[in-house]
């Protein structure tokens, strides 16, 4: 019976086929090429596993990916139902060749701020939980926190830049040039507690705050929403847009949510204030 026949994974092939996986994403992020079935051929000589085995194990490596807002190699579709031990080596990866910050910064750094933005329909509300969800966010608090905020603020920083520009060209492509001047980075300019990032306007004229999540994970990744910025959105469900920026890395697109937010999301408290 082939080797390739077992159902587990070892320690050390998963920390094989991670190190490949890295490299490919590297690779990718670059914009260089690399032939899958080429590499896939590769890995069978050095682990002894079967074709749709290394498909699959590489799919899973998206998806821990995914759940940590990172990009992922494009060919290869998140896919769940993997090991938690996964988390632990990857992380390990990350951190060593230093590539957490280097997927992150590749985003915030090599993007076309005049390109266009696509808008498509948000995802859908799963029916039911992951039962993988506490045990994927116990494993991410384990990386370094203030380096992840540092990180994603630079990533969310970086995600308005693209959202503003996005917003004044779009403006112009509808004849609304005496706009353009008027649209502004508030969250900049003004301070981050206004519980919005952009003030803009819909190419009818009617005032837009827009709040930006950005990720460079796919379309249904968790994102965060303040207290102050739920009090807005139901405050001005009129004006108030959240726009969600995903796949930033390589191709940002973006979905839009109009209050009241719950009737896409499933808002989940994750602190408590705690007063004697």
């Amino acid at each position: 019976m082939r080797q390739s026949a077992r159902k587990n994974w070892t320690t050390s092939e998963i920390e094989i086929i991670v190190a490949d996986y890295m490299d490919m994403l590297q690779i990718e992020l670059a914009g260089g090429q690399f032939v899958k079935s080429k590499r896939n051929k590769a890995l069978q000589n050095r682990i002894d596993r079967s074709h749709p085995s290394i498909e699959f194990k590489h799919c899973n490596i998206s998806a821990v990916l995914a759940s940590l807002g990172l990009p992922f190699i494009r060919g290869y579709k998140p896919r769940t139902h993997y090991q938690l031990d996964m988390f632990k080596i990857i992380e390990v990866h990350l951190i060593q060749q230093g590539l957490h910050e280097t997927l992150t910064s590749t985003a915030a750094t090599n993007i076309n701020l005049h390109k266009d933005l696509i808008y498509v329909p948000p995802p859908k509300v799963a029916k039911k939980w992951k039962t993988d969800h506490l045990a994927i966010c116990q494993r991410i608090s384990k990386f370094d926190q203030a380096q992840r905020n540092t990180r994603m603020h630079d990533l969310g920083e970086a995600g308005e830049a693209f959202l503003l520009q996005s917003e004044k060209d779009r403006l112009l492509a509808h004849g609304r040039g005496d706009l353009v001047a008027d649209v502004r980075w508030v969250s900049k300019e003004d301070g981050d507690g206004l519980g919005y990032d952009i003030f803009s306007f819909s190419k009818y004229g009617e005032e837009r705050l827009l709040e930006v999540k950005t990720t460079n994970g796919p379309s249904n990744m968790p994102f965060y929403l303040s207290a102050n910025e739920r009090h807005i959105s139901e405050k001005y469900q009129d004006k108030f847009r959240l726009v969600r920026l995903y796949n930033f890395s390589w191709s940002p697109t973006a979905y839009k949510l109009k209050p009241p937010l719950n009737e896409y999301v499933r808002l989940t408290p994750t602190q408590y204030r705690c007063e004697f």
